[in-house]
């Protein structure tokens, strides 16, 4: 049966791929915006600019006890100094009590189409890393692959340029950033949870070597928005072991994503790789493989998903009630060095249905069901959630 319901969503994947936006960008995918790039427009006048967006969430796992959670409250303030200068921060509260800088940056447009940027920024890879506001995605949750794989809310300090040329439909980032730390705190990468622990997210960033991020968006077809991802370099050791082997690990990580929408219909898929080379001399260094050879860092990631829904309301109606259905599967180890074991239990893969209901484009209600496997044969507890999400 599973074969089955994962050929179907392929077949409808295959026809439309898309994001859940605000009504207006539905007819114009070359509109679609976050929250820092609705100030960076120029749809606003000099001065400051507030807004922002949250969520609420409740999580009941199989089998345990619910969750309820303030996720987040992300407040984004804005400041045009002039046509060519602009400045864009976010502050983000998550769980109430932990406070970070989600972005910090500045912009200075030397022409239409460059734009030159530098501070802390999110690292163009995928489609939730950049547009992860609470009523641009389906689904209570951000997709699985994208916490580990990616893994957003990735950000780091960096400086680059950024822009888009809309008589070819096709806009462009590029930048140099600091990269993942080889050891964050008590925190190694690897693991469930792959790249995660290594982001430094601007506090007190350890630089050893520059990381290269690019991005290409091509948005010249009606409907559809296909993004090409790329980010190579090394993860930054600490000073007193950068010159032992294994302090730091090479990266290389590739990713496509596309979206489409047409009148009821919406659609979204990603794909995104990533190698990494020194991982043995890593392990060797920091794990140990004696007492469990199945927990390291594999030499290589990998994950996708497909996700189709369809607004049951007419579209006539101001509000949307989007159902849908996402598969994805993700593998933080799917490949290994040296003494490490394959771990069978980060070969994960998930079913999620639900519900969005667009009170307006800015307010929205959530709920969905997720359906989680791993390729162990240990089975794991799936999950019933519910979500409120704003952005304005």
């Amino acid at each position: 049966m599973k074969n089955v319901l994962l050929v179907v969503a392929l077949l409808i994947s295959a026809i439309t791929f898309s994001q859940t936006v605000p009504d207006s960008l539905y007819t114009n995918p070359q509109q679609q915006e976050n929250a820092a790039q609705r100030i960076l427009s120029g749809n606003v006048s000099s001065g400051v600019t507030v807004g922002g967006y949250g969520e609420i969430t409740y999580n009941q796992p199989e089998g345990n006890n619910g969750e309820l959670d303030v996720q987040r409250l992300v407040l984004l303030f804005g400041y045009k100094f002039s046509d060519r200068v602009q400045f864009v921060t976010e502050i983000e509260l998550e769980h109430v009590e932990e406070v970070y800088v989600e972005q910090a940056f500045l912009q200075y447009s030397l022409t239409d189409h460059v734009n030159l940027r530098g501070g802390l920024m999110l690292i163009p890879m995928g489609i939730v890393n950049e547009y992860h506001e609470p009523t641009t995605f389906n689904g209570v949750e951000r997709p699985s692959m994208d916490k580990s794989i990616v893994p957003t809310t990735w950000r780091e300090i960096g400086v680059g340029v950024a822009g888009r040329f809309n008589e070819i439909s096709l806009g462009y980032q590029a930048y140099i950033f600091t990269g993942f730390a080889s050891v964050n705190g008590d925190k190694l990468l690897g693991g469930k949870d792959g790249l995660r622990n290594g982001r430094q997210k601007g506090i007190q960033s350890t630089v050893e070597s520059p990381n290269f991020s690019a991005k290409l968006d091509y948005y010249g077809l009606p409907g559809l928005r296909l993004g090409l991802a790329g980010y190579f370099g090394r993860s930054q050791a600490q000073d007193d072991v950068e010159d032992i082997d294994g302090s730091s690990v090479g990266l290389s990580m590739v990713g496509f994503d596309a979206r489409y929408a047409y009148k009821r219909l919406a659609a979204r898929g990603q794909i995104v790789y990533a190698g990494l080379s020194d991982t043995e001399a890593y392990n060797e260094l920091y794990y140990d493989l004696d007492a469990d050879p199945t927990q390291g860092l594999g030499s290589a990631m990998q994950g996708w998903y497909l996700e189709a829904s369809f607004n049951l309301l007419p579209l006539t109606k101001k509000q949307q009630l989007y159902a849908f259905a996402r598969y994805e599967d993700y593998d933080t180890n799917s490949k290994v060095e040296g003494d490490l074991l394959v771990n069978d239990a980060f070969n994960r893969s998930e079913w999620t249905l639900g519900l969005s209901y667009k009170l307006t484009p800015g307010a929205v209600v959530k709920a969905d069901y997720q359906f989680k496997n791993d390729a162990t044969n240990n089975s794991l507890p799936n999950q019933l959630n519910f979500g409120i999400g704003v952005w304005f």
